[in-house]
């Protein structure tokens, strides 16, 4: 820790709590951070805090502390269902991880229970355990906490119960923006109480969070903590300070094989290898399971539900193992002593890439980053470095990188599952990489699709509009009939073959149907929709009716002919009001009839 410490606790000028001092001894944090030096004596005095800090670098302490510490000083006792203080962090995983800091200083505070409402649960288990047992402290994922408001009709009135509230906490909140929490937020905010302290707690700073700062807090106290020994420089970077940042470059068919070597090269260290969709961390999460013997692959993604926090729990608590996950995994996660954060697909987006990094190298701990670019890819580094102030040096190439490719190719003709999965991460890789936020370095049409596919280990190609109407010879298909490959689940492959011969007695009728486009090509027709119906829409809402219009027009054709001396003055004059307007004099009085006869009615 000796690169972040900040002084030790006494130095604060406000006085902790003895218990609180205490529980921090038992931890060993014995020296503040700097984003807790700088947060927690604010936090404390009543001021409302915006921190921006590099990721790692001790934010949970830096609201934790001071919410135990305002609610302590509170005139009134809480009473059981009264909420003094609120977090709001993006992810189940992160809201976990708080809690279980929360509850080791609460160890020693028995009048205060906290409560966490996340997704990947009955919701109604929630709102029996608050009825219960009631809550002080709340520690929440928008989407339940949303959910929680709208429960009265079960008993539960939170809106009365966050009456009471005095401090707010919106934890890495660009990605509570960014996850497209903005209408949960506002819908949340709406409920709680105008007078109370909030902190803003972030690792990178957006036009959408200055928007939410200006909104929702009281003439903050803005806190940008950087890594000591830049912090004097403008381009100070985002990333930990002992943080080694590499790339790598290798091609498309080639970077399995070098992932799969670099990992039983450290297979006794603890990494993150991070993927760009959920399928493909089903796919190569799979594939890891076989090919690196003698070592821990758990798998984590979005779209698992019930699974996910047991996965993290068991993984936070190994000593050395893989992690495969998407970016559920990038934000605020605080796993023990993680070696390597190993990217095989740059994020989506380039204040992903910092997340991600982050994940290694905290609270002043040494740690390794990686990412594997392909070789149009490498202007990625230059954008990196001066976009998000995150240099990179290359790293030499993997050393005793053998094909693995042949054996994943095998595991999916013995199991139709991993075939289907690997279908599947390949057209959601195509996908992702057309929505790529740097569309400039990362473009669909440099994509070698056969290269690609050999490095997926694909054993056919999909059909899918990105590959429609080409032609790609350097890709092999297996002369294998891949309808003939069966699941190793037996109930599945029975499945099937009912699915097969119902298919086969009832044949379905052909349907007649537009053919599929490209991702790309239905953003351009879904742009043009949308202005067309915006074009319509004006249209319809426009006061100036048709003939209004066409009167207009006709008059603007008369003034041109006077001027170009086509017609006299006399003409004009006549024209102007002889012309369509007579149409009007004459439905005048059948409009006027029209009223009475309704008035009179």
């Amino acid at each position: 820790m000796d690169n972040t410490t900040d002084g030790t606790w006494d130095s604060l000028p406000v006085q902790l709590n003895e218990s609180i001092l205490q529980t921090l001894e038992e931890l060993k944090f014995t020296h503040m951070t700097p984003v807790q030096s700088a947060c927690i004596p604010l936090f404390m005095s009543n001021k409302d805090v915006a921190a921006e800090a590099v990721t790692g670098s001790g934010k949970t302490l830096a609201f934790v502390i001071p919410v135990i510490e305002l609610l302590l000083k509170r005139e009134e006792k809480l009473k059981k269902m009264q909420v003094g203080a609120l977090v709001i962090t993006p992810t189940r995983e992160l809201a976990l991880q708080i809690s279980e800091v929360m509850g080791q200083f609460l160890h020693k505070f028995p009048q205060f229970r906290q409560i966490l409402l996340i997704g990947g649960t009955n919701p109604i288990e929630d709102v029996e355990k608050f009825k219960d047992q009631g809550a002080n402290i709340v520690i929440a994922t928008p989407g339940r906490l949303e959910d929680m408001f709208r429960r009265k009709s079960d008993g539960l009135d939170l809106a009365s119960s966050v009456k009471s509230l005095d401090v707010l906490v919106l934890d890495e909140a660009d990605r509570l923006l960014d996850m497209g929490f903005v209408a949960s937020l506002n819908t949340i905010l709406s409920y709680l109480p105008k007078q109370r302290r909030t902190g803003l707690f972030s690792a990178t700073q957006t036009q959408e969070l200055e928007k939410l700062v200006r909104a929702g807090l009281r003439n903050p106290v803005r806190i940008t903590v950087k890594e000591k020994g830049v912090a004097a420089t403008a381009a100070a970077q985002k990333t930990p300070a002992r943080l080694s940042n590499y790339y790598t470059i290798c091609r498309s068919e080639h970077k399995f094989n070098n992932l799969v070597a670099f990992l039983r090269q450290h297979k006794h260290e603890k990494n993150l290898v991070f993927f760009s969709t959920c399928a493909c961390v089903e796919y190569y999460g799979r594939a890891l399971e076989t090919l690196v013997k003698k070592v821990t692959v758990c798998c984590i993604h979005g779209k698992m539900k019930n699974k996910r926090n047991k996965i993290f729990a068991d993984f936070r608590s190994l000593k050395s193992g893989i992690l495969v996950c998407t970016d559920v995994m990038a934000r605020g996660i605080d796993i023990p002593d993680v070696n390597w954060v190993l990217q095989y697909d740059p994020p989506s987006s380039a204040s992903a890439f910092v997340h991600r990094c982050g994940r290694t190298a905290r609270i002043g701990n040494q740690g390794n980053a990686l990412v594997f670019l392909l070789p149009m890819e490498e202007t990625y580094v230059n954008f990196l470095s001066i976009n998000q102030k995150c240099p990179l040096q290359k790293m030499p190439p993997v050393s005793d990188v053998v094909d693995v490719l042949p054996k994943v190719k095998a595991m999916s003709l013995a199991d139709r599952a991993m075939f289907d999965r690997g279908m599947r991460a390949f057209v959601s890789y195509v996908q992702a990489y057309a929505k790529h936020e740097c569309s400039l370095i990362f473009r669909i049409k440099d994509l070698d699709f056969a290269s690609l596919a050999r490095g997926f280990a694909l054993l056919r190609l999909p059909k899918m509009p990105e590959l429609r109407g080409k032609t790609f010879p350097d890709f092999a298909e297996t002369t294998v009939d891949t309808e003939t490959i069966r699941y190793k689940d037996k109930n599945r492959q029975k499945q099937r073959q009912k699915m097969l011969k119902e298919r086969e007695t009832n044949p379905l009728p052909r349907r007649i149907f537009t053919k599929n486009k490209s991702w790309s090509k239905q953003k351009a027709k879904k742009d043009r929709r949308k202005k067309s119906s915006a074009k319509r829409k004006h249209d319809e809402d426009s006061d100036v009716d048709n003939e209004d219009m066409k009167e207009l027009v006709n008059d603007t054709r008369l003034l041109k002919k006077l001027k170009k001396g086509q017609i006299s003055e006399e003409d004009f004059e006549k024209q102007l009001t002889t012309g369509p307007k007579s149409k009007h004099k004459t439905e005048g009085p059948a409009l006027d009839d029209a009223s009475e006869q309704q008035d009179v009615s």
